[in-house]
This record gives C-alpha cells, sequence and structure tokens, in this order.
C-alpha cells in the first residue's frame, strides 16, 4: 500500500506536466518494487531514481510512506532540512 505523508509534494508541484508523469509513474511502481537504496545508513528511509528525479519514501510494516518527490536539486534542498 502507498500512502503520502503531509507536505511530500512540495517542490512535486512546481514541476512540469510531463515530469509529473514520470515521477507518479515511478510512485505507482513503488508497491512491486523489491529492494531500493537506503537513504542514509541507520535511517529507515529508502530513495529510489528515475533519471534526474527522486522518491523518497519510508517503509512500514507493509505500507510505504512517500516522503519526496522531485527532481535532484530539489531533492538536494530536501534533504538539507531532513
Amino acid at each position: 500500500m502507498i500512502k503520502y505523508v503531509d507536505g511530500w509534494d512540495r517542490f512535486f508541484l512546481k514541476l512540469d506536466n510531463s515530469e509529473k508523469g514520470k515521477i507518479l509513474k515511478k510512485i505507482e511502481q513503488l508497491s512491486t518494487l523489491k529492494t531500493a537504496r537506503h537513504l542514509k545508513h541507520g535511517v529507515p528511509n529508502f530513495v529510489i531514481e528515475s533519471g534526474q528525479f527522486r522518491v523518497c519514501f519510508r517503509e512500514e510494516s507493509k505500507t510505504r510512506f512517500v516522503l519526496f518527490a522531485g527532481n535532484h536539486k530539489q531533492y538536494e534542498k530536501w534533504l538539507k532540512n531532513q
């Protein structure tokens, strides 16, 4: 199951519609995704990449919570505030 945390779309809403479509496809793949790269060692957050786009999520039991979606520059900004 995929859920979204408040504010996940802060950067996402600033993107073009074509870019949003690519990211939404990647988010849809989260329900069947087997493995992903850890955001940082010891942190329960993961990140998946699609070209210049990043989607960060947290996994709790069988639910994946989308924390961030945007391009790599937005990802760096978001990451600094975490």
